[in-house]
C-alpha cells in the first residue's frame, strides 16, 4: 500500500479541484449512497462511523472516526440502462457508464476534527443517436441526423468542521463550494415547438423573446407570411467531454448535523442539506437551427414569390440556464450495534425537488452578427416545465462482521420518482425509484482496508404526455482505498 502519511492537506485540495464528477441519475438527480460503506447498506449514513463520505451524508459522523486522520481515495461507475420508444420505434441511449473519482480526508484535533475533500453530488444524462426517431422528429422533410444528449453534472468541494460536545453528542457542519455543468442537444418536432410558442396551448412549456416574435411574423399557421412549415427546432450546446459540460455554473452551500451516541450501541443522528445558491449556467458558445419550408421570395428579403423551398436556418449565441439550483433536504437516521458482529442502520431523507424543479428555464441570445440574418440580436426565452414533487427516500441496511478483517453489507433503498409522468422528458429520464445493493469492506491491515459495493435498481416504465415511454434501470458499483493511522 501507499504511504499516505506524510501527503499535507494543500496537496489533497489541489488533487481534488482537478478531478472531474458526474453522475446519472438514482434518487431523483441525487446518488442514492454517497460511499460504498453507506451504499453497500442501502444508502444510510446518517447515524455511524463511515469515512470521508460523512461529508456528503452528515459531517458530525466524522467525529466518530477512529484514529487520528484519515484518507480515502474512491471510484464510482453509474451505468444506467436507458430506452426511449414511440409507436413502434425505438432507441437505447449510449450514456451507460459515467465515472467519479472522489477523494476525502479528516484529522482530530483534540475535541475537533476538520477536512476537506471532493464528491459527485449527482445529475442525469443520455444519449440518443441521431439515426433514430428522435434525431428525426416528426420525420422532417429535411431528413436530418440529429444527436439527442444531455449531461448534467455537479459535483462539490466540502470543507467540514466538527465539535465533541462531551455527554456523547457531536455536532458538525460544512461549507460546500458547488459546481454544475450541462450539455444539452435537443431537437423539438414542429407540434412541441408550436405548443410552447401558443400562449393558449402551452401543455410542456413556453417559448417566449423577440426571436419568437419575429419568427411568428413569418409562420403562416400564426398569420404571418413566408414559412408554412416548421420541421424541427434544434437546441445545441455541447462540449462532447465526459467530465465538463458546456454550461457552467458555481456557488456555495452547506451543511449541519448532529449525532447522539446513546446507550447500548444506538446512535440517533439529523442532517440537513442546504439549498444550493448557484450562479446561471452559462455558455457563450451555442447553436440553434430551425429547419422550415420557407418562401423563396422571403428567403431572400423580398417578396413572396409562391414558390417554398426546405432550408436550414442556423443561428449562433449564447444560452443562459436560469436559475438551477440543488434542493434542501433533510435526513435522519439511527445505528444500532447487536452484538459484536451485525450492525445495522435505517435512514429516512426528504428531499425538497418541488422548490427547485418547477421548470426548466433556458435563454437563448442569438449573436449580433450578419450570418443569423433577421435574427441577429433577437432573444428566446425557452421554459420546459417539470412541476417535480418533493421526494421521501427511505435506506435501510445491515453489515455482518465474519472476522477480523471482513464484513458484509447489504441494504436496500426505497423511494417513488419524483417527476410527475405528464412532463417527462426523455432526455432527462430520472424515474428510477428502489435500489437493492450489497457490498463488502476487506482490512489488510490496521491501517489499510478496501470497500466496495454494487447497486441495482429494477426497471421503471414511464409514458409522458408526448406518448413517448422511458425505460430505465441501472447498475453502479463504488470503490474506495482508505488508510487511517
Amino acid at each position: 500500500m501507499f504511504d499516505a502519511g506524510p501527503v499535507p492537506p494543500v496537496t489533497i485540495f489541489l488533487v481534488a479541484i482537478s478531478l472531474p464528477a458526474i453522475a446519472s441519475a438514482t434518487n431523483g438527480m441525487n446518488m442514492e449512497g454517497y460511499g460504498p460503506i453507506a451504499l453497500g447498506m442501502g444508502g444510510a449514513g446518517m447515524a455511524y462511523d463511515n469515512g470521508t463520505a460523512a461529508l456528503m451524508n452528515n459531517p458530525a459522523t466524522l467525529s466518530l472516526m477512529p484514529g487520528e486522520k484519515r484518507l480515502d481515495l474512491a471510484l464510482g461507475m453509474l451505468g444506467p440502462n436507458v430506452e426511449s420508444s414511440a409507436g413502434d420505434a425505438s432507441v437505447d441511449s449510449d450514456g451507460d457508464a459515467y465515472y467519479m473519482p472522489a477523494i476525502g480526508w479528516a484529522k482530530h484535533y483534540g475535541d475537533w476534527t476538520v477536512g476537506m475533500g471532493m464528491f459527485a453530488q449527482g445529475g442525469m444524462g443520455t444519449d440518443f443517436s441521431g439515426d433514430s426517431f428522435m434525431g428525426n422528429p416528426a420525420q422532417a422533410a429535411i431528413s436530418p441526423a440529429l444527436e439527442n444528449r444531455s449531461e448534467l453534472s455537479v459535483g462539490r468541494i466540502l470543507f467540514p468542521v466538527t465539535f465533541d460536545a462531551g455527554n456523547n453528542w457531536h455536532f458538525g457542519g460544512s461549507i460546500d463550494f458547488v459546481w454544475a455543468g450541462l450539455d444539452l442537444k435537443m431537437a423539438m418536432s414542429e407540434s412541441q415547438f408550436v405548443d410552447m410558442a401558443n400562449p393558449v396551448s402551452q401543455q410542456a412549456g413556453s417559448a417566449s423573446g423577440s426571436l419568437v416574435n419575429s419568427f411568428g411574423a413569418m409562420y403562416e399557421p400564426f398569420g404571418g407570411t413566408g414559412v408554412s412549415a416548421l420541421d424541427y427546432a434544434y437546441f445545441d450546446y455541447s462540449n462532447g467531454s465526459d467530465y465538463s459540460g458546456k454550461a457552467r455554473g458555481a456557488g456555495l452551500s452547506g451543511k449541519l448535523g448532529f449525532v447522539y451516541e446513546a446507550e447500548g450501541g444506538f446512535n440517533i443522528a439529523a442532517s440537513y442539506h442546504a439549498k444550493t445558491k448557484l450562479n446561471d449556467l452559462d455558455t457563450e458558445e451555442a447553436r440553434m437551427q430551425m429547419a422550415v419550408n420557407i418562401d423563396t421570395g422571403v428567403a431572400g428579403g423580398g417578396a413572396p414569390s409562391g414558390t417554398y423551398v426546405d432550408t436550414v436556418i442556423p443561428l449562433t449565441g449564447s444560452v443562459s440556464v436560469k436559475d438551477f439550483q440543488w434542493p434542501a433536504m433533510l435526513a435522519l437516521g439511527v445505528s444500532k450495534q447487536i452484538g459484536e458482529r451485525w450492525h445495522v442502520v435505517a435512514d429516512a431523507k426528504r428531499i425538497q425537488w418541488s422548490d427547485v424543479m418547477q421548470d426548466f428555464t433556458m435563454l437563448f441570445s442569438a449573436d449580433t452578427v450578419a450570418s443569423n440574418g433577421g435574427f441577429a440580436g433577437k432573444e428566446m426565452t425557452a421554459v420546459l416545465f417539470q412541476n417535480w414533487e418533493d421526494q421521501d427516500v427511505y435506506a435501510l441496511g445491515a453489515a455482518y462482521q465474519v472476522n477480523t478483517d471482513l464484513v458484509l453489507r447489504f441494504g436496500t433503498n426505497l423511494s417513488e420518482s419524483p417527476i410527475p409522468s405528464q412532463y417527462l422528458n426523455a432526455l432527462f429520464p430520472a424515474t428510477d425509484g428502489d435500489h437493492y445493493t450489497a457490498g463488502f469492506g476487506y482490512a489488510f491491515s490496521k491501517a489499510d482496508t478496501v470497500d466496495y459495493a454494487l447497486s441495482y435498481a429494477p426497471e421503471t416504465i414511464v409514458t409522458s404526455a408526448s406518448g413517448v415511454t422511458s425505460r430505465h434501470s441501472q447498475l453502479s458499483w463504488q470503490l474506495m482505498f482508505s488508510r487511517a493511522w
